[in-house]
């Protein structure tokens, strides 16, 4: 039995950027001032999620006092593996994303930069809540407040295609919310006061066609931020937001949200076991696989840079829907660990199709041709994130795609493996080309390019090396692997402990 402790440090986790917010918007007649305030709650932030590490990995669950919203319904936040991973890749790559920001926003001499990064600073509180959620209207409520702090980022250029894919993203995921609200009060009365257990907790609580009914409003409410197909409409249409708010859509909060929700739902609210009972794991199996596949085919198809980064998202965020859906304990490391994966290597692609941006104000794959040769260091990264997403070893994405792979043939899903082929050789076929015109095409005559300025440099060169040394060391530093393993297996086993070994 896990041991549970008393901690106030998930809620501090969460009020040091509201409080920011605040402060950013006091300060935003002194930009240095402001983007100090914004770094320091950065730093902040990290540090109150990194100081819970030897805890959750010597066995320990931390949470809060329940705050009674009405009877029964009450606000708690609870620390555990899964929840933790969720945090520290949040909260980690926040830092990189506001130096980054710092850069791009000065560079191109944006407005509303106040607003902006006063929203970004309550996206992450959010994105706290969502990953310390102890049950599922605590999740909720957070989960609604990330769709919300997020759409004046959406529509930051103020342009008539900024707007109307403001609109589009509202209408998406608060209708999807909507969804998620009746599950969770379906929920409730199913299964009054229950939080999140590894394992699940709806087991003979109801009768099967009422599962299945649940599950679809669960998937619905949490499958537009995942970008699950046919509800992917709002992210490619996204796209039209500043890049680091791209890379906030994709690597750090909001498709990353979507994509721990239905972890959440599928291994912590039914659980595997009663997912296969009910005849639903192959359902969403099958569906995050034709999402994986039709996703790359249409990225394939997409001419400007952005939009074909985000096309690759939709796919490999089914990845992590893959795992838990195959249900088969390797799978499961697997699409949980593709979450730190996938961050690392797109948090880079879209910080290097920024600088190119910022640099040359080029965004379509026509134009990338010598880019190599003139920005080797952008286009160095970009090449090690591309061979990651495809799954190349030694970078980070091989890691997790090998465990699906190892995964669906333990589990006697071999047809996923073919799924995961052809997706590879899919993910080929729409970043190589962007990375042969770069070193062997012939950049256009004219002013020269130069690499970009330090702040936008560094990020990617930073998140570019992680993705490196992750895939190398797994479990070095913050201990991804090791909490990834840790969550895989209480899902399975149904309680919590210190890692041990997935066979």
């Amino acid at each position: 039995m896990p041991d549970f402790v008393l901690d106030y440090r998930p809620l501090w986790a969460v009020l040091i950027t509201l409080v920011a917010a605040g402060l950013i918007l006091v300060t935003g007649r002194w930009p240095n001032l402001r983007e100090a305030v914004t770094g320091a709650a950065a730093l902040g932030k990290f540090a109150i999620v990194v100081s819970m590490l030897p805890a959750v990995l010597s066995g320990q669950v931390l949470e809060t006092v329940p705050l009674n919203l009405v009877s029964g319904l009450t606000l708690h936040l609870r620390v555990d593996p899964f929840g933790l991973l969720f945090a520290l890749v949040a909260s980690g790559l926040w830092m990189v994303t506001s130096m980054y920001s710092v850069g791009y926003m000065r560079t191109l001499g944006y407005g509303h930069q106040t607003g902006y990064f006063a929203s970004f600073a309550v996206c992450l509180s959010a994105t706290m809540g969502i990953a310390f959620a102890a049950n599922l209207i605590t999740f909720v409520i957070f989960y609604e407040i990330l769709t919300i702090a997020t759409y004046p980022l959406v529509i930051h250029m103020r342009t008539p295609e900024a707007i109307s894919g403001g609109r589009k993203y509202l209408a998406y995921t608060l209708i999807a919310g909507q969804f998620l609200v009746v599950a969770v009060i379906w929920t409730h009365l199913i299964a009054p006061g229950a939080g999140f257990q590894p394992g699940g907790f709806l087991a003979g609580k109801a009768s099967a066609a009422v599962l299945q009914v649940l599950f679809f409003f669960f998937i619905v409410g949490t499958g537009v931020k995942a970008a699950i197909m046919p509800l992917h409409g709002w992210l490619p249409t996204a796209m039209v937001a500043p890049t680091p708010v791209s890379a906030l859509l994709h690597a750090v909060a909001v498709v990353k949200a979507g994509a721990f929700g239905v972890i959440r739902v599928v291994g912590y609210v039914y659980g595997p076991q009663l997912l296969g009972d009910i005849g639903l794991g192959t359902v969403l199996a099958w569906l995050a696989g034709f999402t994986i596949i039709v996703a790359s085919v249409l990225a394939l198809a997409e001419g400007n840079l952005k939009r074909r980064l985000a096309f690759s998202t939709v796919g490999q965020l089914s990845y992590v829907v893959l795992g838990g859906a195959l249900g088969h304990p390797v799978a499961l490391l697997g699409g949980i660990f593709h979450i730190v994966a996938h961050a690392f290597m797109k948090i880079t692609l879209f910080f290097c199709a920024g600088a190119i941006y910022a640099t040359t104000h080029k965004e379509k794959v026509s134009e990338m041709d010598g880019l190599g040769r003139q920005m080797p260091v952008t286009m160095g990264a970009f090449t090690l994130g591309s061979i990651g997403i495809v799954g190349g070893p030694l970078i980070v994405g091989f890691v997790s795609k090998w465990h699906l792979l190892v995964g669906a043939a333990k589990g006697g899903q071999e047809v996923f493996i073919l799924v995961l082929a052809a997706s590879a050789l899919l993910t080929t076929g729409y970043f190589f080309p962007v990375v042969y015109r770069a070193y062997f095409g012939q950049p256009e005559e004219g002013g020269r390019v130069r690499e970009a300025v330090p702040f936008l440099l560094i990020p990617l060169g930073v998140t570019a090396l992680l993705s490196v040394v992750l895939g190398v060391f797994s479990n070095i530093g913050l201990n991804f692997f090791q909490l990834a393993t840790m969550a895989a297996t209480s899902i399975v086993s149904g309680g919590v402990g210190p890692a041990g070994g997935i066979q």
